[in-house]
């Protein structure tokens, strides 16, 4: 995994909005800016009369009603000198001079100044609905408002604007506990959100065991890496120590996986090495056996190598793929120059079996034989082909049943009859042949008698079974 630096704080920078100026604020192309409700220095026509020294501001548009300037200009006189005044709960109170103007145009002029101060106050109103205002913005406002409405310079009721100043006051202050407690909603909510993250990780980390798929892993790691920068940069900035002790929790997680992966390696590039040195020496006993012709022997000690080589385990792909392609080699050497032998071998056993087929056509016209004399004939020439055929060598082995056996077939035909003949011919056969006749016979007498006196017909027919067999084997001596 790719590690990448991350404080234990938030990176991310809270965006604060600043106050509205009111320049700003203002919309209405009526409304003066900063500077025109300050004192200018007075115009030359004011010098030349020797007038105050409170500077004529310059006018401002016609953004109001009318009505609301004749509202405005109710609160407010102007004297002949041109000095404006705004009636107040305490009396009169001088705001400004403008004596190059007449007293209607002075006196609508800080009518609209007022209008304007006003104006800020509703669109500061209007703002404290939005969901995206800020606690920071408010104070601001707040204290920005304060100050203009403390000793406005404008004509107007000023203690209707003033009371719209204190309720707005307090509006402000319900509308930051209510981002306060959106806030700590929010944080609580970044918090477990985070929390899931790190408990994921911490699941990864302790279910780590010899059965761990480590590029799988390590790329869960990196997606919650991702998935914590982006909750962290998209997200509410949460409080520096839970952000520190969550931080430490997935940093712990994450080096446990590390660890345990480089410990893996370790272990892994340990067994490689040993797997690579017992190929190797497995390769050298191959490359030993290639050449040899005992190909039984030889075969099995092959097999015995492949067997160890399956056991040796794995050095790497490429060592693996490299060393097999030589152990194969040296396979395929031996058993190649095997299967050439195995090929000659058929060939030859091939050419066997058409000379033995041919010895058989002779064989198996000797038969059948008549007499003894004729047998004994039969039998001389059988000799013959007999010593022929262990001359010629190996058939194929699917093949050696089926030849022995009509050879074998020959012999017996022939044998029968030198057997008949030397039955005939042996006294002590014969004087066997009539003692053993001459027992059958009484044996039927006997067996006559107790068929004739049995009454029970299950037993009289065992006796008659037992008759018939016996009658059966003295045919058979006759």
């Amino acid at each position: 995994m790719a590690d990448e630096n991350v404080t234990a704080s938030e990176n991310t920078n809270e965006i604060t909005e600043q106050a509205t100026t009111p320049a700003a604020q203002a919309s209405k192309p009526a409304v003066p800016s900063p500077a025109a409700m300050k004192p200018h220095a007075p115009s030359p026509a004011a010098f030349a009369k020797k007038t105050p020294s409170h500077p004529a501001p310059a006018a401002t548009g016609t953004g109001f009603s009318e009505a609301d300037v004749k509202a405005a200009e109710a609160f407010g006189r102007v004297s002949d000198d041109g000095t404006v005044f705004v009636k107040e709960a305490e009396g009169e109170r001088e705001v400004g001079q403008f004596p190059d103007a007449s007293k209607e145009e002075a006196l609508a002029l800080y009518a609209r100044r007022y209008l304007d101060l006003k104006a800020k106050l509703d669109l500061f109103a209007n703002r404290l609905k939005s969901s995206s205002v800020k606690s920071r913005e408010i104070d601001d406002s707040l204290k920005t408002l304060s100050e203009e409405t403390e000793q406005p310079a404008v004509v107007g009721d000023l203690a209707a604007l003033k009371a719209q100043f204190e309720a707005l006051k307090e509006e402000g202050a319900a509308k930051k506990a209510q981002l306060s407690e959106a806030r700590k909603a929010a944080v609580a909510k970044a918090v477990a959100e985070r929390t899931v993250i790190v408990e994921k990780a911490e699941a990864l980390a302790a279910g780590l065991d010899s059965n761990t798929n480590w590029r799988s892993t390590s790329d869960k790691f990196r997606s919650l890496f991702q998935q914590w920068q982006e909750h962290q940069r998209n997200n509410v900035r949460i409080d520096k120590a839970d952000a520190d002790a969550l931080w430490s929790r997935f940093s712990t997680a994450r080096t446990a996986f590390n660890v345990a992966r480089r410990k893996w390696a370790q272990t892994r590039d340990a067994e490689r090495n040993e797997a690579k040195e017992a190929k190797e020496a497995i390769i050298a006993e191959a490359e030993a056996l290639k050449d040899s012709t005992a190909w039984v022997e030889t075969s099995r000690k092959f097999s015995e190598l492949m067997d160890r080589w399956k056991k040796a385990g794995r050095a790497g792909r490429r060592e693996d793929d490299a060393m097999w392609a030589q152990f194969r080699a040296a396979a395929d050497t031996f058993f190649n120059a095997r299967q050439a032998d195995r090929d000659q071998i058929s060939s030859s056993e091939k050419e066997n079996l058409a000379k033995k087929e041919e010895l058989l056509v002779k064989a198996e016209a000797l038969v059948p034989v008549k007499d003894e004399e004729a047998a004994k004939q039969a039998r001389q020439a059988l000799a013959a082909i007999q010593e022929e055929w262990d001359q010629i060598g190996y058939v194929p082995r699917d093949e050696v049943r089926r030849i022995e056996g009509r050879l074998d077939a020959v012999d017996k035909q022939i044998k029968a009859v030198e057997d008949a003949a030397w039955k005939q011919s042996d006294p002590e056969a014969d004087a066997r042949k009539s003692s053993f006749e001459e027992q059958l016979n009484a044996q039927l007498t006997e067996l006559d008698a107790k068929i004739a006196a049995e009454s029970d017909p299950k037993k009289k027919a065992k006796l008659e079974a037992e008759k018939a067999t016996k009658e059966q084997w003295l045919n058979a001596i006759k």
